[in-house]
């Protein structure tokens, strides 16, 4: 191995230990895949509370650590915290020959991991809809016959049928688009996000042994603070999600419903649909244990 390719294994190791997850797929797709591909030349940024912080050389070891970095810091868009995603794409579960949309691909990093993992039979299509990340995404990922980048919006319209759906940007309810693409035993994992403070990545689970398409299992995975996910956010549903997210649990989360009938279960209600700290009959599909008391990742 050359430096690089060092530095990139025991980041791969380290990250996704700190995720809780044991060394397997997970662990072998970061190890495969190039950061710096995706982040482009330097000088590279680095966000913090007070603004962005540059690196002080073009070593590409500044980039593999776990840290958010500048893809476009003119736009606040940034290649997001590796440990934050290492937990979602675990709780998300990829498997070899599934399928699945990745809604703001940005540059192709997290669809490049996910990619591997569902690898070799299985297909991704990424949505990005900001035309300069979605070429760069395109050249990225180049090498992966089984990804398919599509420059338009990942949160309307009609979405390929899925096993899996991971969203990177935040909304503030779970998308029809997104509910109604799941097969069955299909699961979307999306960052919740209110108008103020953290929110939290969602797991989202359709049952597969039921005819009742407006119930899913549901748990919350990480705190989580991204940016806003284009044509997902409702300011009304914001002031609710900042109101529950200081006043309750989000790890309390087991469900949702599809509907306007919210019971004295409810966490948090919009409109069409209402979180539940009630559990829906029968185990989702099995994944790792949450790790809600986890410090939010930044993207």
């Amino acid at each position: 191995m050359d430096r690089a390719e060092v530095h990139r294994r025991f980041f791969a190791e380290l990250i996704t230990a700190q995720a809780g997850v044991p060394p397997g797929r997970l662990l072998d797709a970061f190890a495969m895949t190039p950061r710096e591909r995706f982040i482009g030349p330097a000088p590279w940024k680095f966000p913090t509370s007070i603004g962005y912080i540059e690196a002080p050389s073009d070593d590409v070891t500044f980039l593999y650590r776990d840290c958010p970095v500048a893809l476009a810091p003119e736009r606040g868009i940034n290649n997001g915290q590796p440990v934050l995603h290492a937990m979602s794409l675990a709780a998300l579960d990829p498997q070899p020959g599934e399928t699945a949309i990745h809604v703001g691909a940005g540059t192709g990093y997290y669809t490049a991991i996910l990619a591997r993992m569902i690898a070799p039979d299985g297909q991704v299509f990424a949505y990005e809809m900001e035309e300069d990340l979605a070429r760069r995404a395109v050249i990225n990922l180049e090498d992966l016959p089984n990804v398919t980048v599509r420059c338009q919006s990942g949160s309307q319209g009609t979405l390929p049928y899925s096993d899996l759906i991971y969203v990177s940007a935040g909304a503030t309810a779970p998308q029809a688009s997104w509910l109604d693409a799941l097969l069955p035993g299909g699961r979307l994992v999306f960052p919740l996000t209110p108008d103020e403070g953290s929110g939290a990545m969602l797991l989202m689970t359709r049952p597969s042994d039921s005819s009742d398409h407006d119930r899913f299992h549901a748990r919350a995975v990480s705190l989580a603070t991204f940016i806003g996910c284009v044509g997902a956010r409702d300011t009304e549903t914001g002031r609710k999600l900042t109101h529950a997210f200081r006043r309750k649990k989000v790890r309390d989360v087991r469900s949702l419903f599809c509907n306007n009938s919210p019971d004295e279960t409810c966490w948090v209600a919009g409109d069409g649909w209402w979180l539940s700290t009630a559990p829906l009959s029968g185990a989702p599909r099995a994944s790792p244990p949450a790790s809600i008391d986890s410090p939010a990742g930044a993207v």
